[in-house]
């Protein structure tokens, strides 16, 4: 944190005095096109989200299978179809003792999920289900969060696209992190020896 500073500070006396920024003694200075940068924030999930959503409907249900299976669900199979009534897939989720089948809805969406879709998916889920799972790139409106949560009807969960990122780069499922080493020399521990 303390070299970030210094580093800011060292860009705003360049900046003007019109010197060309020096390198703080023992680290080096980013060049343009690095890999690292300061904003590497949360680009890389509204990159993911843009990736995510130009994916093919069928990829995009393959790789939910995939994710539900590395978070630790069995015997995921994905049935999206014409007419299969919002139901893209079905999988098993043991905890202890006892076992859930949880069916689960995917949508490749910008926009928001409403209540509507949330009813719809329950509907399909009626008499087949113990659980059910909506996984989005978009976000839910607090309609739809509430009907998920509805007291007497199945309970859904919801991913939503900030949580689905996430997810990917826990499991690791084309989202890698890299660690990167910043040294830094204290001139003044040396001064005071």
């Amino acid at each position: 944190m303390r070299a970030k500073q210094r580093r800011l500070a060292k860009k705003k006396e360049a900046a003007e005095t019109g010197q060309p920024e020096q390198p703080i003694p023992g680290t080096t200075l980013p060049r343009d096109g690095d890999e690292f940068s300061d904003n590497n924030g949360p680009d890389w999930s509204e990159k993911l989200l843009s990736v995510l959503r130009a994916m093919d409907p069928s990829a995009f249900e393959r790789l939910s299978q995939r994710l539900l299976r590395e978070a630790g669900f069995t015997k995921v199979e994905v049935r999206g179809k014409t007419g299969d009534g919002g139901i893209d897939g079905v999988g098993v989720l043991r905890v202890n003792l006892v076992s859930f089948q949880v069916y689960f809805q995917c949508k490749r969406w910008k926009g928001s999920v409403g209540a509507k879709e949330i009813r719809d998916f329950r509907g399909a889920l009626q008499g087949r289900a113990d659980k059910g799972l909506f996984i989005t790139t978009g976000t839910f409106t607090a309609q739809a969060s509430d009907e998920a949560t509805r007291d007497g009807a199945i309970a859904i969960d919801l991913i939503d696209g900030v949580r689905l990122c996430e997810l990917l780069k826990e499991h690791q499922l084309g989202v890698a992190t890299k660690l990167i080493e910043a040294i830094e020399v204290d001139e003044g521990w040396y001064a005071s020896l």
